[in-house]
């Protein structure tokens, strides 16, 4: 999914300059600096956290609720923070659980009002901004504002992608092949799949990487893992028509239209820039974990859907993100660790935990 940035860019040597406009054009850019209050201290101006959401719009044009009814406001389907390191060797993209249960801060609503703090799933905060009609801005202001909150981690920039641009940039390449490793049913759009690879049209893709029931143990955390993968696929395809100038350009027109952006990020000059500087980061230094967590019955025996984060595991993680320097270091084949100022203990080294469940973006999930 870190390589999701770059694949938005990846024909424009295809393309050609004189289509810079025409994507930037379509790109809606929005400054939320004035909503995030307070925000944690940058420790390492030159790395960059950039929160990536998923925006489950069921209200837009093409989306006739066919992805859910009875909703009046955008949902956060997918939330990760991908880490990108001073020194462009490596990169990391951590996926936080929808239903992770968090402290949400108060926040900006549509009519103008601020929401009073509250205790819910992370995806809520998305919700909270967006009441009172489709306000992706302001529900990416609540999102960032939680994660800041709730992880210290300071957020340089977000990326909003919808479900429609999702299927507009699958249709462009006529399809992506995906990989899963068991049988996949999925009763709301009639999708049969065996394990193994697929080819998969449109339609078929966002009710892949949508799915929680009738595919492994019907965990958010499994579907977690499939979109990970799928987008790493996509990417792999997008690759693959470099030399295709037409699909390339539908492929372009779609993703930059699919996407909400903060304006510090520059547009699509800054996203190509960006690109440029994590050209160099091989595969197996781009790592994908899910935040550890456990589920939050064993707390409260009557909530079943949510899950909480992990101690101290995920305090661990949350800084070594401040700190500019792998979470995973087991998967990166490195011992290193963040300074005791990350974590509040003067004259001490933090410990991280000595290997999460991760994946680099070489490793197959068809492949154990």
């Amino acid at each position: 999914m870190s390589g999701f940035l770059a694949l938005l860019l990846v024909g424009l040597v295809v393309t050609g300059y004189a289509m810079l406009r025409h994507f930037n054009d379509n790109i809606k850019q929005v400054n939320i600096s004035g909503l995030l209050g307070h925000q944690p201290a940058n420790l390492h101006p030159k790395a960059e956290n950039i929160v990536l959401i998923g925006s489950d719009t069921r209200l837009g044009a093409g989306m006739n609720g066919q992805y859910g009814t009875g909703l009046t406001t955008d949902q956060s389907d997918t939330l990760m923070v991908i880490h990108i390191p001073a020194d462009r060797k490596w990169a990391e993209v951590m996926s936080i659980p929808r239903d992770s249960y968090v402290n949400i801060p108060s926040c900006k609503m549509g009519d103008g009002q601020m929401s009073a703090p509250t205790q819910f799933k992370i995806n809520e905060a998305f919700a909270i901004g967006n009441l009172d009609g489709n306000h992706t801005a302001l529900g990416a202001a609540c999102t960032i504002k939680t994660v800041e909150q709730d992880t210290g981690i300071y957020v340089n920039h977000f990326v909003v992608v919808n479900f429609l641009g999702f299927k507009n940039m699958v249709a462009a390449l006529n399809g992506v092949q995906e990989c899963n490793p068991v049988a996949f049913t999925d009763p709301s759009s009639g999708i049969v799949l065996s394990a193994g690879y697929h080819w998969l049209d449109p339609t078929q893709a966002l009710a892949y990487v949508r799915a929680r029931y009738g595919l492994g143990d019907g965990s958010d955390l499994e579907r977690i893992v499939r979109q990970q993968a799928f987008m790493e696929s996509l990417i792999h395809r997008a690759k693959s028509e470099l030399y295709n100038p037409l699909a390339i350009y539908r492929f372009l027109d779609a993703a930059t239209s699919s996407l909400t952006i903060d304006s510090q990020l520059g547009g699509v000059t800054g996203l190509y820039d960006l690109e440029q500087s994590l050209h160099n980061v091989p595969p197996d230094k781009i790592a994908f974990f899910t935040l550890p967590n456990y589920p939050r019955a064993d707390v409260v025996p009557s909530d079943t859907a949510n899950v909480l984060w992990s101690q101290p595991e995920d305090s661990q993680i949350f800084a070594s993100f401040r700190a500019d320097v792998p979470a995973s270091p087991s998967l990166f084949g490195t011992t290193a660790r963040p300074r005791a100022a990350a974590i509040g203990r003067p004259g001490k080294f933090g410990v991280l935990p000595a290997k999460i469940p991760a994946r680099t973006a070489t490793q197959n999930i068809c492949v154990s």
